[in-house]
């Protein structure tokens, strides 16, 4: 359902058909449709302060024949991307996930940084089954819930108490428009979407920690 390709500074997540996504990135945010999610890798020189980023990105993705897709930025390593997928009954969900954490947050708190940092978490789901856009808004909450589960549980600790996110995280919901009305906890959909971004999160999560160790040790 998902074919990812990496060709660095880019990851793009293609589907095997257009979808409808719900995301808030930073190109083609709300309700769109696409093939394609696309992750544009960017040191945090490459963003200063005074950058018009919607105009440099706009240039990026007209160079590289991408202005038709959704697009996340991260300064993660994006050859560091996690694939999983989790299916129940009939429904499958496939997310593409790459995590940072170098800018963490606790939820309800904000750190006073001297720096910019980018290193967000960035996670496109694909989902098998037509839905509305009420159940596609219902399945990114629970997309988001399951990433704040795997940052909580892989125990990144902050001054403001364990870490929830980061202050830059993105999430994109991608499938066929259709009738499914509901998404939730208590739903295949919801199983399927929880566990495979909760899988893939802290996955990305425990190999952004062991670099970070790495690094320390050196």
């Amino acid at each position: 359902m998902i074919r990812t390709t990496l060709t660095r500074p880019w990851l793009e997540a293609r589907f095997d058909t257009e979808k409808r996504v719900l995301s808030w990135a930073v190109n083609k945010p709300g309700f769109a449709l696409a093939d394609r999610i696309v992750w544009r890798e960017v040191r945090n020189a490459d963003l200063p302060v005074d950058l018009d980023v919607d105009q440099w990105l706009s240039g990026e993705l007209q160079r590289s024949g991408r202005t038709d897709a959704v697009v996340f930025l991260t300064s993660r390593d994006v050859s560091a991307f996690v694939v999983r997928e989790h299916t129940c009954d009939d429904i499958s969900a496939q997310c593409v996930a790459t995590v940072g954490l170098s800018n963490a947050e606790r939820v309800g708190h904000r750190l006073q940084r001297d720096h910019q940092s980018w290193g967000t978490i960035n996670i496109a789901v694909g989902i098998n089954v037509g839905m509305t856009d009420a159940a596609r808004i219902e399945a990114l909450t629970i997309a988001a819930q399951a990433r704040t589960l795997a940052v909580h549980d892989v125990g990144l600790q902050l001054a403001t108490g364990p870490a929830t996110g980061t202050g830059t995280d993105c999430i994109a919901i991608a499938s066929p428009p259709g009738a499914e009305r509901y998404a939730g906890l208590h739903t295949a959909i919801g199983e399927a979407v929880g566990r495979a971004v909760y899988d893939a999160v802290l996955q990305g999560a425990q190999d952004w920690m062991a670099s970070v160790r790495e690094v320390a040790d050196v």
